[in-house]
């Protein structure tokens, strides 16, 4: 397992995380929770002999349920591993117990503590973006945490690069902490954080933890062309995420990954995570399961390397099409590139090449 800086902070964190989805399976989450407390600690201590030094999970997940069985099932390994939750999604029907002004922040913050059995929170991430609190009433209750050392650090998930960048820069005119990471959706199939969230991790030194790296099920190897998702997976039980653009793409992913998964004698999952973990910008990639069986495989992609030549068929096969303004960029000849854009510019300069030499 290897380590990376988690953005300009000094904390070392693993290149996969264990992720809580799983754990419990109320309000709402019966469709993708189901593991208890005595299944969620052989996951924990799974994870933490294959090296994973960071767990991930929210109040929204299970509605509580998953923080409170992160809590009993850690113990006494609280402070052998850093510990992340979220904040900001509605949680019943009062208006004021959603959103990140300071009044839920807060309130929020304090029950996850409970929750979880825990004084401190290392890591507290925003759920989602709020289109009505001003930004600095998040950024003075978030503050406020840190002060008073309920929190360690914070990071988004889900924000826009505008909205980041937002964040990023009232933080710094008001003199506040600011923000360390962020949580996003990124797979071979949906590569748009490739157009603003990941040059925007590297130009700003920003952790980049990725959920759902195997499309919340769409990559664990049973998803194929021709046949159906098998009941009680993601898939197979009409779980509503991810939304996929093109489903006849999605399947000659799919294939391209078995293929590769062959030559190694190794599974379609271990392979997408093998290819993602070292993208550029990327610093963690969250992995949950239900099936012992099935994190142990996900662990175990620390360990693949793929060879050059299959990365690069991975890319290709997956590179998402240039957008304006990257493809202006590439035919109007710019020079002084952005070291941040540059690993994306290349592989949009690729397909641009091509479109040309097929002219």
């Amino acid at each position: 397992m290897k380590y990376r800086p988690l953005g300009k902070s000094g904390l070392l964190v693993s290149e996969i995380v264990l992720g809580t989805v799983p754990f419990g399976g109320s309000g709402g989450f019966e469709k993708a929770a189901s593991v208890d407390v005595a299944g969620a600690k052989r996951q924990i201590d799974l994870a933490i002999d294959a090296g994973v030094n960071l767990i991930d999970t929210a109040d929204l997940y299970s509605m509580g349920e998953s923080e409170e069985i992160v809590g009993k099932a850690l113990g006494e390994k609280r402070n052998d591993i850093i510990l992340a939750s979220k904040a900001r999604s509605p949680l019943g029907d009062n208006p004021n117990h959603s959103g990140f002004s300071r009044y839920h922040l807060i309130n929020a913050c304090e029950a996850s503590l409970k929750r979880l059995g825990t004084d401190h929170i290392d890591l507290y991430q925003i759920h989602n973006w709020d289109g009505v609190t001003p930004i600095e009433e998040m950024l003075y209750a978030l503050d406020h945490l840190v002060q008073s050392g309920k929190i360690r650090y914070y990071g988004t998930s889900n924000f826009t690069g505008w909205q980041m960048m937002k964040a990023i820069g009232k933080a710094e005119l008001h003199n506040l902490t600011g923000p360390i990471s962020q949580q996003i959706y990124y797979t071979p199939e949906a590569r748009e954080a490739e157009y603003e969230l990941m040059p925007l991790a590297i130009d700003q030194n920003i952790g980049t933890l990725v959920w759902g790296p195997l499309g919340e099920g769409l990559f664990n190897g049973k998803v194929r062309r021709g046949q159906k998702a098998p009941e009680g997976t993601r898939q197979g039980n009409g779980w509503p995420e991810p939304y996929v653009h093109d489903m006849e793409r999605a399947y000659d992913i799919i294939e391209l990954l078995a293929e590769i998964a062959e030559t190694h004698n190794t599974s379609i999952p271990r392979t997408c995570l093998a290819w993602l973990k070292d993208r550029p910008g990327v610093t963690s990639l969250i992995v949950g399961a239900r099936n012992e069986e099935h994190l142990k495989d996900d662990l175990a992609a620390a360990e693949l390397a793929l060879s050059d030549e299959e990365i690069e068929r991975i890319e290709a096969a997956t590179r998402p099409a240039p957008q304006y303004p990257y493809w202006h960029r590439v035919v109007a000849g710019m020079d002084r590139i952005d070291k941040a854009e540059k690993p994306f510019i290349d592989n949009y300069r690729k397909t641009i090449d091509k479109r040309d030499d097929e002219r």
